[in-house]
């Protein structure tokens, strides 16, 4: 079993950029652009190797190596814009590994890319590159090619050797286990269970009952046997449910209009734990999104846009307006839940600058942005 905190390690102290690895600062794949940048990536890591694994660290300043972080990002649906854009897609997830130098909430993500064997190219058309497009990697770069288009294995062995050496080990599980409950999680009613006596799971988080059910907020789950952080929410309430060989968490989300709140069931995720050493993550999307008058909507749009705009040009904000931006994360959220197809946008231009108003309210825009990739991916 791979302890993805090692991996990243070994990629980095060993490895500058190449043919078979990547890192970046961030990814970002809220809007065309960034869709576009990341699956050429992906598009060319596969092709070239089509044999082994290859990776992309994200959260790593590229000059330094230096591990600075990025949010905490649980989209499961990553595989779907690969099938959607990529012919002869290759297998993909993100995994986010914490280190324990990062703030609470910020992880390293690991994109791992599994060629399918085949040669990769764009699908379709998105932002400049045209479909019918390859790539390639060229040293650390990843370029379009037009001729020499064959798939070759030239890093099997090299990929073997960096993930032989990140193989966990018992002493490297049980600090895992010490650190999360009694370190990190000091303040939390914390957890642990081993599952198929191989993988050991902890979950913590601050808790409350409800008609006999416990429910979790600012959850926190790992898997530490690879050092993976599978779930991680500020702000949402879970209910967590265990068999012999499964971990079921059910999340809900907030969701009103001034003082009319209302949990509403966001998404059901089972991971199941095999005999032969491995797992199965396997999620249900349940949200049904409240309905409003879109008279009233079209209103709080406006006005939130309003908002947005005065922050932009440094205009002072009145009592009123800085009332109505606390809650504007989930009023947007709910204004494109209804229809308002802008409201996404709006909430990915100006992120950057309610981040430097208020943090609190960043926060709360981050969740919005979450949970709008889980229900609205496009």
């Amino acid at each position: 079993m791979i302890n993805k905190r090692l991996l990243v390690k070994n990629l980095l102290s060993h490895n500058d950029e190449n043919s078979f690895y990547d890192k970046k600062r961030f990814v970002n794949i809220g809007d065309k652009e960034g869709k576009a940048k990341f699956l050429k990536h992906v598009c060319a890591l596969a092709n070239s190797n089509p044999n082994n694994n290859s990776f992309i660290v994200v959260g790593v300043e590229d000059t330094t190596n230096e591990i600075l972080g990025v949010d905490f990002f649980d989209d499961s649906k990553i595989q779907n814009l690969v099938n959607a854009y990529l012919s002869n897609p290759p297998l993909i997830s993100y995994e986010n590994i914490p280190f324990p130098h990062l703030e609470e909430g910020k992880v390293v993500g690991l994109v791992t890319i599994k060629s399918a064997g085949k040669l990769c190219a764009l699908r379709k058309n998105i932002w400049k590159y045209w479909g019918g497009t390859v790539f390639f990697r060229e040293g650390s770069i990843s370029m379009p090619r037009s001729f020499d288009i064959e798939i070759h294995d030239v890093n099997s062995d090299v990929v073997a050797q960096i993930e032989q050496h990140a193989r966990n080990n018992i002493e490297l599980t049980l600090d895992g286990v010490i650190d999360f409950i009694n370190n990190r999680h000091a303040d939390l009613e914390s957890n642990y269970k081993v599952f198929k006596e191989q993988f050991v799971l902890c979950w913590g988080g601050q808790t409350k009952k409800v008609e006999g059910k416990i429910y979790y907020s600012r959850l926190d789950i790992e898997l530490i046997n690879e050092q993976v952080k599978l779930f991680y929410s500020a702000l949402d309430e879970v209910e967590v449910t265990l068999a012999e060989d499964t971990f079921v968490l059910t999340e809900y989300v907030q969701l009103g209009l001034h003082d009319q709140q209302k949990y509403y069931p966001l998404e059901k995720v089972v991971i199941k734990f095999n005999d032969n050493g491995t797992y199965k993550i396997d999620s249900t999307l349940l949200f049904d999104p409240p309905q409003y008058d879109r008279k009233m909507l079209y209103h709080i749009f406006n006005s939130n846009n309003s908002i947005l705009e005065k922050l932009k040009k440094g205009v002072p904000l009145s009592n009123q307006n800085k009332k109505d931006l606390k809650d504007l994360p989930a009023t947007h959220l709910i204004c494109f839940l209804n229809g308002f197809e802008g409201a996404k946008q709006m909430l990915e231009d100006y992120r950057w600058l309610v981040k430097g108003y208020d943090l609190k309210i960043y926060r709360s825009l981050k969740e919005a942005l979450r949970i709008l990739r889980k229900v609205k991916y496009a």
